[in-house]
């Protein structure tokens, strides 16, 4: 099969819609279930490339969670710690350490789940039926895979009544060298952004702090891939084999700081012992849990946010407040995360930025007329810092 006809474009009146190969080769996908969409089909291609690439460079599992054509999150498969596990909602799922793709998709819908509500879902490897069991309880598009084992397949052909989109792709796939697309009616053509992302690029280290453990090289790696599909402007903040922070699409670096660090520290504020103990009442889903832990986290009083009509329905028991001073006390003892950024920093505002989210290793392109000054920042704060010289937009 070389075409496949969609419902329609990215919006209902943008008809008619397909995908297709130009050669008249068959398309390397296979559809298990479900009728997959134009949006869907973004997302599967380019979140697959991105488990592929990090697969590819770190020679882990890995899996990512994405939204509209940009990666929440991306990580691999590390096993997750009783803390973590509790904090990604996944504490309750047996075998879990036995399944690297579940551990890589458990950090990467666990890291921003308000962003992940409704994702596409790509791994590198093939999906068992431990990952299969945490992706059919989660709000979710569909996911894309090199394989699937038989009780996968079959738990997943269940979900939404028989139509959750099960795409099967050829791991073996090896796309043209030139891609082209077209905006208001002019074709665009380019080389395919083939650029190898490993330890080799992490070689020039720029800071007085050389000191790069492979741990930090692995997650500027992940960083650096994760942002290769991420929509430009874009930073990934990176820690412990995952994304935990990603600034997508905003027109000016600092606003992409800002946003990624925010996820960041909400990240890690989610593993607070405050949040973990949480007495939520019976009855109260996923998806509303995430919700109110996200508005406990918030600067507001937790007691004037809730209400206590509202704490009630959702609590056994009343929560505590999470102060500002509590919260930033919390923070200042995080440190070890990486910054990875698609383009030069010009200001040293994104290192300061960084350094209050416990960034300790930043990796971005360099070029800037003002690097003394980005280096000069990090060298303040003890960073260790690679110009990797490679610029990373994806449009």
């Amino acid at each position: 099969m070389n075409e496949f006809s969609l419902k329609y474009g990215c919006n209902p009146n943008q008809k008619p819609a397909r995908i297709f190969m130009e050669n008249g080769k068959d398309l390397p996908v296979e559809i298990l279930c479900g009728r997959p969409g134009y949006i869907n089909f973004l997302d599967a291609f380019n979140s697959y490339q991105l488990v592929k690439e990090i697969k590819e460079a770190t020679g882990e599992v890995a899996a990512t969670s994405f939204k509209h054509v940009s990666p929440t999150s991306a990580a691999i498969g590390k096993k997750l710690s009783e803390k973590l596990k509790k904090a990604c909602f996944v504490d309750d799922i047996e075998g879990l350490d036995d399944s690297p793709a579940a551990c890589a998709y458990a950090r990467a819908r666990g890291t921003d789940r308000m962003s992940s509500f409704g994702d596409w879902i790509a791994l590198s490897d093939e999906c068992d039926l431990t990952t299969a069991k945490i992706v059919a309880r989660e709000v979710s598009d569909g996911i894309i895979a090199p394989s699937y084992s038989k009780e996968a397949l079959e738990l997943l052909k269940t979900k939404r009544n028989g139509n959750y989109n099960i795409v099967k792709i050829d791991p073996g796939y090896v796309p043209e060298a030139t891609e082209r697309k077209q905006v208001y009616g002019i074709t665009f053509e380019q080389g395919r952004n083939n650029f190898k992302i490993d330890r080799d690029l992490l070689k020039n280290i720029v800071t007085k702090n050389k000191n790069l453990p492979d741990g930090a090289a692995v997650d500027m790696i992940i960083s650096l891939i994760t942002l290769k599909y991420t929509q430009s402007n874009s930073v990934c903040f990176a820690e412990d084999g995952q994304a935990i922070g990603v600034g997508a699409g905003q027109q000016s670096r600092i606003h992409c700081t800002r946003l990624a660090a925010s996820k960041a520290d909400l990240w890690h504020l989610r593993q607070h012992e405050k949040v973990l103990g949480l007495k939520f009442a019976a009855g109260v889903g996923r998806p509303d849990k995430n919700n109110i832990i996200d508005i406990y986290l918030s600067d507001t009083d937790c007691k004037d946010v809730l209400g206590d009509g509202v704490w009630q329905k959702y609590f056994s028991v009343r929560p505590d407040p999470f102060t500002r001073e509590e919260k930033d006390a919390y923070l200042s003892t995080i440190s070890g995360v990486t910054l990875g950024s698609d383009a030069f920093f010009p200001f040293s505002d994104n290192i300061e930025k960084a350094a209050k989210s416990g960034v300790s290793y930043v990796a971005e392109p360099g070029g800037s007329v003002r690097d003394d000054l980005v280096i000069e920042a990090a060298d303040k704060h003890g960073m260790v810092m690679c110009f990797t010289g490679m610029r990373l937009f994806h449009h």
